[in-house]
Order: C-alpha cells, then structure tokens, then sequence
C-alpha cells in the first residue's frame, strides 16, 4: 500500500525465538511444575462470590517440608484442554480465588509461591461484567503488603496484568526461554503498525527475554533451561527450579523468621521499593550531556 511504513520482519531474531520456545505445545505448565516440585498438592477450589476458574489452579502443598501456597495459570495441552482452561487466561474469579489464598497464606504463615504463564487476563464481556479489572488491582495492592515470603517464577509467557496480578513479589524469577511483557508481540504490532505478522519485530523491540530483564534490574534471576528449552528435559528443569526456589526461600524466610517484624516490615519495604524503580531513566543526566 502506498505510503504505509514497511517494518523488517526479522523471523530468526533471538527474541523472537524466546517466544515460540515460550509457546511451546509441550513446555510444561503450572500443574505440571507444582506436582513435581512439591508434595502432597491439594488444589483449592472458587472465590466465594462467583465460581471456580479453572485458568488458574491454586492450593496448599508441601515444598521441601514446608507447606506453601502455591498457584500458577494453567494452559491445556490439546484444543479442548484450552478450551477448559481458557487458555491460561483468567477471568475475574481465577483473580478473586488467588487473591483468598494470598491472604489465607498470610493467616497461616504460609509463603507464596506463584507461577506465571499466561498471555493476559481474559477480557471477555463476562469477565469485565464481573470486574476483571477491580480483580486485578485488587491483587497488586495486596501483595504489596502481605506479610509472608513471595516468590513468582515465570515459566512460559508473562502476558501484561494478568501476568502481574500474581507476580508481585519479593523475588521474581524467570526460566531461560520464558517472556515477560506489557502485551503480546502480536498485539504490540498491530497497535504499533497495524500488522500483527510484524510480532518478530515487536518481540525484538521490546527487550521481553529473561537476559534483556535481568540486565534492566526487573528479575532476580534466571533459572536455566535444559539444552533445546525446558520441554526436551522436564525432569531436570525441575531440579534446578527447585534448587533455585530453595535458595531464595531460605534467604526470604530468615528476614522474616529470625528479625521478627522489624525484617517483615524492612522486605516490604525492599518488596515496594523493587517497583517503585522500575522504569527509572537518568533523564537529568541525557539533558545535561546534551547541553555540554
């Protein structure tokens, strides 16, 4: 079309290999990691207001001999799984059950422990009815401030406030070939450029890859992957999740266990403050630079 930009489509960039190995049909999910890396899961059922979600599997399970909330969004393996599970997308009421563990966790001193893999909340006409929106700032508020260790992993997509309605927290941890972003790269090209075959482009523009975050100061760590990405070897992914969930746990729960309220309240302030920087930029300094 004349006068219409034409973007570079590169198809074999590293992001955008990220985001298929982030999609893929066989990347282990939330039940998947939750029965191999903990004991005894039951899962927790409803938000008390409306109904269950089944995007979002959530309960009580032993990890290394302490029990622990744990709740991750759950894709399907086949299209009617998807179907049933929305495809990882949670609507008002996946939020409002997760938001009833947080502060159950917080009753019974359990830590949380989150595991994101969604491309956002579902923003159907039903899910907006029932404030989907509300939903979500509902849980940002309250992670903020609950009195517990909270540990997100983001194993697959971490798709815009779906993905941050439950990944708040004291350390965020990403898998090597997970991504994390405000919307989708195909949604970002079709705002940006009116062309949804131009995601490769957006994926890379959007510095969405576990290294760009780390570089940037948003995540704490990157779990590595096996050799190909975490579907060729799940089992050993699971071994050094754990091992890296272990670590964190343990620094988080010294703060809170042996400092008393003084450590409960000095991590929410450090848990606030991780937030509040993001997005920081030495704007004073460029100027500076450009008047010398």
């Amino acid at each position: 079309m004349p006068g219409k930009e034409k973007k570079d489509n590169p198809i074999n960039n590293a992001a955008w290999e990220k985001v298929l190995l982030a999609r893929h049909a066989r990347r282990p999910h939330a039940l998947d990691f939750m029965n191999s890396i903990c004991k005894d899961f039951v899962e927790l059922h409803g938000d008390r207001r409306f109904g269950d979600d089944s995007a979002l599997v959530a309960g009580i399970a032993k990890f290394n001999k302490r029990s622990v909330i744990i709740m991750g969004q759950q894709k399907g393996r086949d299209t009617k799984e998807n179907i049933a599970r929305n495809f990882g997308s949670p609507r008002a009421e996946g939020y409002r059950k997760a938001l009833r563990l947080f502060q159950q966790a917080e009753k019974f001193g359990m830590p949380i422990i989150t595991l994101i893999d969604t491309g956002g909340a579902y923003p159907g006409k039903d899910s907006e009815e029932r404030g989907v929106g509300l939903a979500i700032a509902e849980n940002l508020m309250e992670l903020c401030r609950i009195k517990v260790p909270t540990i997100a992993v983001v194993t697959g997509e971490g798709g815009s406030g779906g993905a941050l309605a439950i990944g708040i927290a004291d350390r965020l941890l990403m898998l090597e070939n997970a991504i994390y972003s405000v919307a989708s790269p195909e949604a970002a090209a079709s705002i940006l450029w009116k062309d949804a075959a131009q995601a490769p482009a957006a994926a890379l523009a959007m510095k969405i890859t576990a290294e760009e975050l780390k570089f940037f100061g948003i995540i704490d760590e990157i779990v590595p992957e096996p050799a190909g990405g975490a579907h060729n070897d799940p089992p050993a992914l699971m071994i050094t999740l754990a091992e890296t969930l272990e670590r964190h746990l343990s620094e988080l729960e010294q703060s809170f266990v042996t400092k008393g309220e003084a450590g409960i309240q000095a991590m929410l302030e450090t848990r606030y403050n991780k937030y509040r920087v993001i997005g920081h930029w030495g704007e004073v300094n460029v100027l500076a630079g450009a008047r010398e």
